[in-house]
């Protein structure tokens, strides 16, 4: 569905250097004031989406000129309208955040992205940072950090958790992280394989998948084969258990 306000066409199917942390929330979230930011929503849950316009549009300077809950929709509202800042979920209908993040850039690189998520940042804001959005927010985060997030973003600066942050650290002056508590290192996974990592856990066979990423079935085999040799597995049984068991602790943890 797309939704697009303030307009008179109705389109209607309804650690580098700037790098901050969730520090200093009153004085960034006073600051979202001060500037007008025209913003695009997608997000594939209306009832996340209604709430979240809401939100913002509560506070002065901030105005929600679209929603849609597909990429292909977001990339359409991005595309003819050119926002200010463009705020998505990992998780969209019919497709994945983090290459619609990849097509914005390519596009329009010049777009602010936010990610807010309810997916793990340990796995994943890294990832949305290095494909070209400049935050990454967990949605169980109070509305507060969200002002902050979008104040320190339109800035020019990237925004993180401090725990994201310190995992950036150690990796820039060790070279490697600890593995979280009770999960598996997925950061030698490349983007597409912890895609189909995630689904297979999602108990989504070979040829839905294939499906559902507009690649062909032998594409999607060939994932796998690189997945069971990365992770030390020996076959696919033991692929989609550790999948399984993966998707088991990251929804524990959110």
């Amino acid at each position: 569905m797309i939704r697009t306000k303030g307009t008179t066409s109705t389109v209607r199917a309804t650690v580098p250097a700037g790098v901050k942390a969730s520090a200093g929330l009153t004085n960034a979230s006073s600051n979202a004031n001060s500037k007008s930011c025209r913003i695009v929503l997608v997000d594939d849950h209306p009832v996340v989406r209604e709430g979240l316009s809401r939100l913002l549009t509560s506070r002065p300077g901030l105005t929600v000129i679209g929603e849609a809950e597909t990429a292909s929709e977001g990339l359409e509202l991005v595309r003819k309208h050119k926002p200010d800042l463009v705020i998505l979920d990992m998780s969209l209908a019919k497709s994945d955040g983090l290459e619609l993040v990849k097509q914005i850039k390519a596009e329009l690189p010049k777009i602010p992205m936010l990610v807010i998520s309810m997916h793990d940042e340990s796995v994943h804001a890294e990832r949305v940072l290095r494909a070209g959005a400049r935050g990454y927010l967990m949605k169980k985060e109070p509305s507060e950090k969200i002002f902050a997030a979008i104040t320190h973003v339109m800035n020019g600066e990237i925004f993180v958790s401090e725990r994201v942050r310190q995992a950036m650290i150690e990796t820039a002056v060790c070279g490697k992280r600890a593995v979280p508590e009770g999960g598996t290192s997925l950061d030698h996974l490349s983007d597409r394989e912890l895609q189909v990592f995630q689904m297979l856990g999602n108990g989504i066979p070979t040829r839905q998948i294939a499906e559902q990423l507009h690649l062909s079935v032998k594409t999607i085999e060939s994932y796998r084969e690189n997945l069971k040799t990365k992770m030390n597995l020996r076959s696919g049984a033991e692929l989609v258990q550790r999948a399984i068991q993966w998707g088991r602790t990251q929804a524990a943890l959110q």
